[in-house]
């Protein structure tokens, strides 16, 4: 996996966990894990997971126990009509996570769950991604991946018409939009981070 690192991120050490909320941001529900109940569930699967933030970027980083980073998701809240969305911008795993034990589905979910809860603090109610078109086997285990874990098909970004052009320009590609509702993600896979009562 070739690394890619944002020249506007400090230091991990300069960094805090947690972020203020803005004043809409919604009340939390004892339903919904908490991002410490995320990072408590990753320890207890074997992973480290790391935050970055600045101002409205941030990025997921998976560690194994030996620190090697498995994965990574990077995004944006964005402010947009109706409330600030949450635009998952990549979410990579590294070879290395072939040979693992451990389901990809899985690690994928501990980031992702990360980036939603993250997105949820700070106000968002709906998560969007572009499940890029590379090749065609790629992108069908992409949208079954992500279908999966709870979003829905909105468009397909083929470059067939005008409207796909603002779209491959955000996006930076060909592939399907897929959107979700962050409440149904945290009623899909919430327990899943919860510790037993």
């Amino acid at each position: 996996m070739a690394v890619v690192s944002f020249s506007l991120l400090p230091p991990l050490s300069q960094l805090s966990l947690t972020t203020p909320a803005p004043p809409d941001a919604p009340k939390l529900s004892t339903s919904k894990p908490t991002m410490s109940d995320i990072m408590e569930a990753s320890r207890a699967q074997g992973l480290r997971l790391r935050f970055q933030v600045l101002g409205p970027f941030f990025r997921v980083r998976a560690e194994g126990e030996d620190g090697a980073e498995l994965g990574r998701a990077e995004g944006v809240v964005r402010p947009w009509i109706g409330g600030r969305v949450l635009h998952l911008d990549s979410m990579r795993l590294s070879r290395d996570t072939l040979s693992m034990d451990r389901s990809i589905f899985g690690l994928g979910l501990f980031i992702g769950a990360a980036a939603v809860r993250h997105g949820f603090d700070q106000g968002c109610r709906r998560a969007e991604l572009l499940a890029i078109n590379d090749s065609p086997l790629f992108h069908s285990k992409l949208v079954r991946f992500y279908t999966r874990m709870g979003f829905k098909v909105v468009h397909e970004v083929d470059g067939s018409s005008m409207g796909d052009l603002a779209h491959m320009l955000v996006w930076g590609g060909r592939g399907t939009r897929m959107d979700a509702d962050i409440e149904e993600l945290f009623q899909k896979w919430g327990k899943r981070f919860k510790p037993p009562i």
